[in-house]
């Protein structure tokens, strides 16, 4: 019990503390002063002989649905003046954490997507790809960094949120384009069979890449809605390269009617797209900029701002 002030009795009387409905009462008249409250204390028995730095408070890791049942297990403590059986400490070993392999993978896919800033969804259908492949037992021998990525990058892809492999690579830690590419023809054959049409990525489109790049140069919201129009014209006509080379030289347009103009060089940098493969898309473009263009947009500007192709 303790003091606090009941606005019904007013004055200082003894609460009782309802931990089952998280509720304070007063315990003269039985009013509630607080609902909802936290409890604080501790989830679990504390034992007088535990020592560590672990918290004795809470026991065991979050639930994950992908992970196996944790079951009981007995473990054998050592003694306070003892230092253990080495035989003992293999013995109990040996049968360690089934899903350690799977933790390390899981908790790879996490760090990679968090400095992706990619959102939950993306994380766990990368993690129940992974799953899939552990299941089937050719994980093995394979290099995790590159199986993750990839599963990162397929998740993206089947999630309608796609990354540029570019954008992958910079956080597979050290995994290669080439070893990430491999790796997710691997995953996709690999689970096709079982997967069946789920393993279907889709086609990228120009605008699924449109509103982080415009986000990463700083553009305007009028920028930004000329560059979506833009790219849905742009569908009209047969330009025969990569989306994101077409997304990258349509900014480039863009930029060069407003008034904060973007070095290419800027640009590249935002869309991981090289200078030259921004020129070459942008070559193809130009002869269709007034038909692409919104009107809107163009109508108090000079189009003529344009650089040439050749330029």
């Amino acid at each position: 019990m303790a003091d606090s002030y009941c606005s019904d009795c007013k004055k200082n009387t003894e609460v009782v503390f309802d931990h089952a409905a998280g509720d304070t009462v007063c315990s003269e008249c039985g009013l509630v002063l607080e609902s909802r409250s936290i409890d604080e204390t501790s989830e679990w028995r504390t034992f007088a002989d535990d020592s560590g730095d672990h918290d004795p408070n809470r026991v065991g890791g979050p639930v994950n649905p992908l992970l196996g049942d944790v079951g009981l297990s007995t473990v054998i403590s050592k003694g306070p003046n003892s230092n253990g059986d080495a035989s003992v400490a293999r013995l109990q070993n040996r049968g360690g954490d089934p899903d350690r392999a799977l933790v390390m993978a899981f908790k790879a896919i996490a760090n990679m997507a968090d400095r992706l800033s990619l959102v939950a969804t993306i994380k766990d259908r990368a993690s129940e790809i992974y799953k899939r492949l552990e299941d089937q037992k050719c994980t093995r021998g394979r290099n995790l960094d590159a199986l993750v990525a990839a599963c990162i990058y397929i998740a993206c892809r089947q999630e309608g949120k796609p990354r540029t492999v570019k954008e992958i690579c910079s956080i597979a830690n050290g995994a290669t384009k080439k070893e990430i590419g491999r790796a997710k023809e691997f995953i996709v054959k690999q689970l096709k069979v079982e997967m069946g049409e789920s393993m279907e990525m889709g086609t990228i489109h120009a605008g699924d890449y449109l509103r982080r790049f415009c986000s990463n140069l700083g553009m305007s919201n009028e920028e930004v809605k000329a560059v979506q129009e833009t790219v849905q014209k742009s569908e009209e006509f047969d330009i025969r390269r990569s989306p994101i080379s077409i997304a990258a030289a349509i900014i480039y347009m863009i930029t060069q009617l407003s008034d904060s103009k973007k070095p290419l060089r800027d640009i590249s940098l935002a869309t991981t797209v090289a200078e030259g493969t921004i020129k070459n898309a942008y070559k193809d473009l130009y002869p269709h900029a007034t038909k692409i263009l919104p009107e809107w947009y163009t109508k108090d500007k000079d189009t003529k701002n344009l650089c040439s192709p050749k330029a």
